[in-house]
């Protein structure tokens, strides 16, 4: 019974420990850059087996007149990548506007690609303190703010999930097959 006493009583002594604060390198081996740069790495495996199971030839398929069409919406996941190598390099200028998707659907998607495995090197090569820097860009209608290069890129990557999202319906309505993302599909079951 004192064994379980004073268990009880380190757990309760540890839960009234402050949280840990993150830092950008705390020497534990925690960091953010590289906390990104892992779940970038695994999210980007995964939105390339879905751009890749999407069917080429319905590459202008729209599911409603205002909405993109999935070669348009493929351009996004590709410029949202170019926006994270732009801040990280301080080149981002807003103002030029959305660029007119180039018409080739699969080179949209190998650019993508291309793109990524550039970007991860630069991301491995940038010094941890350059991703507390910040950049313009805008933080509500209308509004400009100052983000932190490292919650620009985990909004931009968090806004490529949820493109892959969108993207998956497109999947589905187009004929296309589903993969398992953060768990089984219909298409792509675990059991």
């Amino acid at each position: 019974m004192a064994k379980k006493a004073k268990k009880a009583a380190k757990a309760r002594k540890a839960a009234k420990k402050p949280a840990r604060r993150a830092s950008a390198s705390d020497g534990s081996g925690f960091s953010l850059k590289g906390q990104f740069l892992h779940s970038f790495q695994q999210e980007h495996a995964t939105t390339m087996r879905v751009l890749r199971a999407f069917p080429p030839e319905q590459s202008e398929f729209r599911p409603h007149p205002r909405s993109q069409c999935a070669r348009e919406l493929a351009l996004t996941f590709q410029l949202e990548q170019t926006l994270i190598t732009l801040a990280i390099k301080d080149q981002l200028n807003l103002g030029a506007g959305f660029p007119k998707a180039p018409a080739d659907f699969a080179g949209i998607i190998n650019q993508f690609d291309k793109d990524f495995g550039e970007l991860v090197e630069l991301i491995k090569k940038t010094p941890e303190a350059e991703f507390m820097k910040t950049v313009t860009f805008p933080t509500g209608p209308g509004k400009l703010g100052q983000w932190p290069k490292i919650e620009f890129a985990w909004f931009l990557l968090s806004d490529q999930i949820h493109h892959r999202g969108q993207y998956c319906v497109y999947l589905r309505m187009a004929g296309g097959k589903v993969p398992a993302i953060y768990g089984p599909s219909a298409d792509e079951p675990w059991m």
